[in-house]
């Protein structure tokens, strides 16, 4: 790769990133008033439920904007999926491993959950509860949550932060401060044990396929997952309860 085609693909990386952190930071627009009160008018739920719909609807345009732009940013530059020296793998085997991954994160984050019991940290995540909650008046925000969400996160924390480390640090190295990384940018640092395994399985998957996609439907699974079990936790619970002991 010339130099000049370096350069060009460094910019393409630095404004992806630097538009995933304009949508991060978009939501506080909301704390301006006039802002604020001009959404709200398009809500007729309660005081309550109206703001916590708007964060909801707010969060779910922000990232098809942001994802959108990222899109636009990265058509321009043919080159920004060269990291990787080596073949890549097929889409078929792509998305197996993309599957596998799931698998691969979630008795990840069960061995963390361990982990953190055993520091006596309780089980739960309060940024997993807050974006439950808004999910529950605003379903729109699964969108976000499921879809955009972890595709705009694989674009940033594994092509842009670890693809880019990877290419002057081994794996290991590259793997584990993207990681931190993207455990610290979830601010719940109660948990960042679970936020830093999920992410190195993520970096491996990208590593190991040289192909994005996979970390995206491993994350997309993960991501629905959890939500899925989340909003009916309470049948869950009414279904075990019948089960005979």
């Amino acid at each position: 790769m010339s130099t000049s085609t370096k350069i060009q693909t460094q910019k393409t990386a630095f404004f992806v990133l630097l538009t995933y952190i304009l949508f991060q930071l978009s939501g506080f627009l909301l704390l301006i008033p006039p802002i604020k009160g001009f959404f709200l008018q398009f809500f007729v739920e309660n005081e309550q439920q109206s703001g916590v719909a708007l964060a909801g609807w707010w969060s779910t345009v922000t990232a098809a904007i942001a994802f959108l732009v990222c899109i636009f940013l990265i058509s321009k530059n043919k080159n920004f999926w060269n990291v990787f020296k080596g073949e890549k793998a097929s889409i078929p085997v792509s998305i197996g491993w993309g599957i596998i991954g799931f698998f691969l994160v979630y008795l990840g984050q069960t061995i963390g959950a361990t982990i953190e019991l055993a520091l006596g940290i309780d089980y739960g995540s309060e940024n997993t509860e807050t974006i439950m909650l808004v999910t529950e008046i605003a379903p729109v925000m699964i969108l976000a949550t499921v879809l955009f969400g972890p595709i705009l996160e694989e674009l940033v924390f594994r092509r842009v932060v670890f693809g880019s480390l990877i290419q002057t640090q081994n794996f290991w190295v590259a793997g584990i401060v993207s990681s931190i990384i993207f455990a610290a940018i979830h601010l719940d640092f109660t948990h960042i044990i679970l936020y830093t395994i999920s992410g190195f399985i993520f970096a491996f998957l990208y590593y190991k396929t040289r192909r994005l996609l996979t970390s995206i439907i491993a994350h997309m699974m993960l991501n629905g997952f959890v939500t899925l079990v989340q909003l009916n936790a309470d049948k869950l619970q009414q279904f075990m309860d019948q089960i005979p002991k």
